[in-house]
């Protein structure tokens, strides 16, 4: 059987990455439809072999559409997704409004995928957030052997995850900067170029950030409500590809051995962990690649039961685009998806 599928914001990075993945994995599908606002209406996307034009959102009609990637941000991904859900699509989004919403299940399919068993009563799965869905892959495999209590993570998080227009700004101030030229700062608080931000999305009365906060509330919702987690994430000058350094507690002992091996065998999870020269995963390596690495897998030693790790995957990949793809998967392969009429 196969479906046909909608990419809304097939114009930015993520919603191009949806279409890549998409013929990559060679989805059963009938027809892919690019969509996107009405300034892109006839803009030019590869898709595989083919060649598809940009359709206008606004003027689409969703009857007969069985599964929508929606890459287009909050504003349109609330006033848009419950419209298109009505009409019988599933709606699978990558923003942020619905991710915390309790009737939305918030899905990262190597860790929780049995959710999407119960009800989807709105019709709209939400995709986690790039930076928590890399984390929770890895703690998955280590929850379930040991239980975790608490988790710092700092991460170090690519330019690509603020958009295209931000990965071109970082290009223009690092060659500002190598021919001495002014260093012009228009999307970013302060120069990128060379420089690492510890500041994304907004600042709250916390005084966390909004990506930190996003880190928090999302990995208690996918993995467990009593994981405490504290996030300080930081703009790095990277064009591709998120990491993250990993301080774990564990309610039971755990070593870095029996970790390791638990990883090697987690679904979605490459351990690449030799103590030399080189013997672990930086952003540039896992820039289009699909899974979520896991290297420097260490004891501890500040607290009872600690483990210290390093996580690095492309964000664009399995921080959106391939991760919104395999839940469609997931429902074809569960029987979950009802074929539209």
């Amino acid at each position: 059987m196969s479906y046909k599928v909608a990419v809304v914001g097939a114009t930015g990075n993520v919603g191009r990455e949806m279409l890549t993945v998409l013929s990559e994995r060679l989805f059963p599908a009938s027809e892919v439809v690019a969509l996107a606002s009405s300034s892109s209406v006839g803009t030019e996307i590869s898709f595989g072999d083919a060649i598809l034009k940009v359709r206008a959102l606004d003027h689409y009609d969703f009857k007969g559409t069985d599964i929508v990637l929606m890459s287009a941000g909050s504003p349109v991904s609330k006033e848009w997704a419950p419209k298109i859900a009505e009409q019988g699509a599933i709606v699978i989004d990558n923003s942020s409004f619905w991710r915390m919403d309790r009737e939305v299940p918030l899905v990262v399919p190597e860790v929780n995928a049995a959710v999407l068993e119960t009800d989807i009563k709105k019709g709209i799965i939400a995709n986690p957030n790039c930076s928590t869905v890399q984390l929770v892959v890895a703690l998955k495999p280590l929850h379930d052997a040991a239980g975790i209590k608490r988790v710092v993570v700092s991460t170090y998080q690519s330019v690509s995850g603020a958009g295209r227009e931000s990965m071109d700004e970082l290009f223009r101030q690092t060659r500002a900067v190598l021919v001495a030229d002014p260093i012009e700062t228009k999307l970013f608080t302060k120069q990128i170029a060379y420089n690492v931000i510890p500041h994304i999305d907004v600042f709250l009365d916390s005084g966390l950030t909004k990506e930190e906060w996003k880190m928090m509330v999302e990995t208690q919702k996918i993995l467990d409500p009593d994981i405490q987690l504290t996030a300080t994430c930081v703009r790095v000058p990277v064009f591709i590809g998120h990491a993250e350094a990993v301080n774990i507690e564990f309610e039971n002992p755990i070593t870095a051995d029996r970790a390791r091996g638990l990883l090697r065998a987690a679904p979605g999870v490459l351990v690449v962990d030799k103590r030399e020269d080189g013997g672990y995963v930086t952003p540039i390596e896992a820039a289009g690649e699909d899974a979520t690495f896991v290297s420097r897998i260490r004891k501890d030693p500040t607290v009872e039961n600690g483990l210290s790790l390093w996580i690095v995957a492309d964000n664009l990949r399995k921080g959106a685009a391939l991760n919104a793809v395999q839940i469609a998967e997931c429902l074809i392969n569960r029987k979950l998806l009802k074929k539209a009429a």
